[in-house]
C-alpha cells in the first residue's frame, strides 16, 4: 500500500521555484517559457524546459521533458508516488503522459485558458475512463509563472 500524499504548500513553492527555473533556462533559448520537474521522495529526479523549437519535436513540451528524463534515470516507464511541478497547466497531450506514467500528483503555477485540461478547457484527470487516478493542484506561484509568460510573449511582440 502506498503512504499518503501530505501536501505542503512551502515545499510546493520550492519545487515550483525550480520549475521556474527550468522556464527561464527556456526563454533564454528563445522557446516558451514553461519548465518542470519531477519529484519522488524530495528529491528532484527529472527536470525540462520547453524546446519544440530548438528540438524540431512537437512533443517536446517542459512536462515530457522532465517525465522522460525521470524515467530515464530511475529506470522505469511508471513513476508511482512522484509529483509532477510544472509552470503551466499542462495540455491535453501532456495530460495522457501524465496518466500513463503514473504521476501521482500535478502541481500546476498558472491556467492555460486556451489548451490546460486540468481546469481551463475540461478536467482531464476526473475522467471516469482513467484508469489511474491523479491529484491536481493549481496556483502555486500563480502570478510569478503568469508573469515570466507575459513578458516573454510582450518582448516578443515589440521584436516584431
Amino acid at each position: 500500500m502506498r503512504k499518503p500524499m501530505i501536501i505542503d504548500r512551502s515545499r510546493d513553492e520550492r519545487f515550483m521555484q525550480l520549475a521556474l527555473e527550468q522556464a527561464r533556462l527556456g526563454a533564454l533559448r528563445g522557446e516558451v517559457p514553461v519548465g518542470a520537474v519531477v519529484v519522488q521522495e524530495g528529491e528532484v529526479v527529472g527536470s525540462g524546459f520547453n524546446c519544440p523549437i530548438s528540438t524540431s519535436d512537437p512533443s517536446a513540451h517542459a512536462e515530457m521533458v522532465a517525465i522522460r528524463a525521470a524515467a530515464a534515470k530511475l529506470d522505469n516507464y511508471r513513476l508511482p508516488g512522484s509529483t509532477l511541478y510544472v509552470t503551466l497547466e499542462p495540455c491535453s497531450m501532456c495530460a495522457g503522459l501524465i496518466v500513463h506514467s503514473r504521476i501521482a500528483r500535478v502541481v500546476y503555477g498558472t491556467t492555460e485558458p486556451k489548451a490546460g485540461v486540468a481546469v481551463s478547457r475540461g478536467q482531464f484527470f476526473q475522467q471516469d475512463f482513467l484508469n489511474h487516478r491523479v491529484l491536481v493542484e493549481g496556483g502555486v506561484l500563480a502570478e510569478t509563472c503568469s508573469s515570466l509568460l507575459s513578458d516573454f510573449f510582450k518582448a516578443r511582440r515589440q521584436k516584431t
